[in-house]
């Protein structure tokens, strides 16, 4: 394994979607994700990076600057861990802590002091991931919806 790390360019991303698919499921349309990484590749308040091996692209990071109130943070503009991807047989290597410290890197140069993530109350794989790379658990929070 040769793994190394940088920024998304335009042409990742066709790449970048697929791994999007398998993260966020079938709930969402190849076209849909395409167009939102259209739109986070040319934004200022967003950023995505990618492990690769051997010029292989074999994960990816997404992370944003919110400006809205962020659980369990002391407010401001706050770095936020949207999504992480690693194709299964890259797991457990490291990768995925490394592609978050890119993240926070990001953060901090954009002047956030703190960084912040979420998962579903099921994800305990999620879960686990977070807590191993240093996030310390906020809230728990069910959310609630009704047609009108």
């Amino acid at each position: 394994m040769n793994i190394t790390y940088r920024k998304a360019k335009p042409e990742d991303i066709r790449a970048i979607t697929e791994f999007g698919l398998k993260l966020y499921g079938p709930e969402n349309t190849f076209e849909s994700l395409y167009k939102e990484n259209e739109e986070i590749l040319s934004s200022e308040s967003q950023i995505l990076f990618l492990a690769e091996d051997n010029d292989k692209i074999i994960g990816f990071a997404d992370c944003s600057l919110r400006y809205d109130y962020v659980e369990g943070t002391h407010g401001g503009v706050i770095g936020y861990l949207e999504g992480i991807y690693i194709d299964p047989p890259y797991r457990m290597k490291g990768i995925a802590k490394a592609l978050v410290s890119l993240c926070e890197d990001w953060a901090r140069e954009k002047g956030c002091k703190e960084f912040a993530s979420d998962c579903e109350l099921y994800n305990d794989e999620s879960y686990r991931f977070h807590l191993k790379i240093g996030f310390k658990e906020a809230n728990r929070l069910i959310c609630f919806v009704k047609e009108l």
